[in-house]
C-alpha cells in the first residue's frame, strides 16, 4: 500500500518557515542541492525542473502531492497554478471556492482523499508544507522525511500544529550533508 509521507525542511527549533512564510534562511551548498535533486527529483517545482536538469526524469518517490492552502497560494501569487505538474496535485481548503487549473484538484475532506489514494497503485503520496494539515492528518502519516538544518529560526510556522497526539516514529535512515543538515527517515512505530 502507498504511504503518506510528510517530507519537510525544519530548523533546529522546529520551524518549517518564518512568521511570514520565509524559508530562504536554510543553508545550502551546490553539493547538497545536487544530492537532494538526485534523491528527490519529483519534489522540484515545475518552473525549476528544466534548470535543475530533471525535466524528463521520472518520479522516484512520489506521484501525488497533497498541500494546504498556505503552500499553494504563494506559488499561485507568482503565477504557478500547477506547482508540481509531474505529480497528481491536491489542495486541501475549506475556504477556497475553486481552482482554475484542471491539473490541480480542490479537496474538502483530506482523510477521504488520503484513504482513497493509499488504495490505488502507485508511488507514495507527498504531504507538502502543511503544518496544520499535517496535524490534522497525523493519524494517516506513515513516514516522515525531515531535513533538519543547523539554524535556529526563533519563531515561525511549526512542523506540526493541532491537537495533542503523541505519535511515535522510528528512525530508519540518517544522512549528514555537507551543509550540516541531517536528512532523517522515520517510519510510524507499529
Amino acid at each position: 500500500m502507498r504511504k503518506l509521507v510528510y517530507y519537510m525542511a525544519v530548523s533546529l527549533d522546529g520551524y518549517i518557515a518564518g512568521p511570514g512564510g520565509e524559508y530562504d534562511f536554510y543553508p545550502t551548498t551546490d553539493a547538497y542541492t545536487a544530492w537532494m535533486t538526485e534523491r528527490f527529483p519529483d519534489t522540484i517545482p515545475t518552473r525549476f525542473r528544466e534548470m535543475a536538469g530533471v525535466a524528463d526524469v521520472p518520479n522516484k518517490n512520489f506521484d501525488a502531492v497533497i498541500m494546504g492552502l498556505g503552500t499553494y497560494l504563494p506559488g499561485l501569487a507568482d503565477g504557478m497554478t500547477s506547482p508540481w505538474a509531474n505529480l497528481e496535485q491536491y489542495v486541501v481548503s475549506t475556504s477556497l471556492e475553486k481552482i482554475d487549473d484542471p491539473a490541480v484538484t480542490l479537496v474538502r475532506d483530506p482523510f477521504a482523499l488520503v484513504r482513497e489514494l493509499k488504495q490505488r497503485e502507485g508511488k507514495d503520496i507527498w504531504l507538502a508544507g502543511a503544518a496544520k494539515l499535517a496535524g490534522s492528518l497525523l493519524s494517516e502519516i506513515d513516514q516522515l522525511i525531515i531535513k533538519r538544518y543547523p539554524v535556529l529560526a526563533g519563531a515561525g510556522i511549526p512542523l506540526v500544529t493541532g491537537e495533542f497526539q503523541p505519535t511515535q516514529f522510528t528512525p530508519t535512515e540518517n544522512v549528514l550533508c555537507d551543509n550540516g543538515a541531517y536528512v532523517t527517515w522515520y517510519d510510524r512505530k507499529q
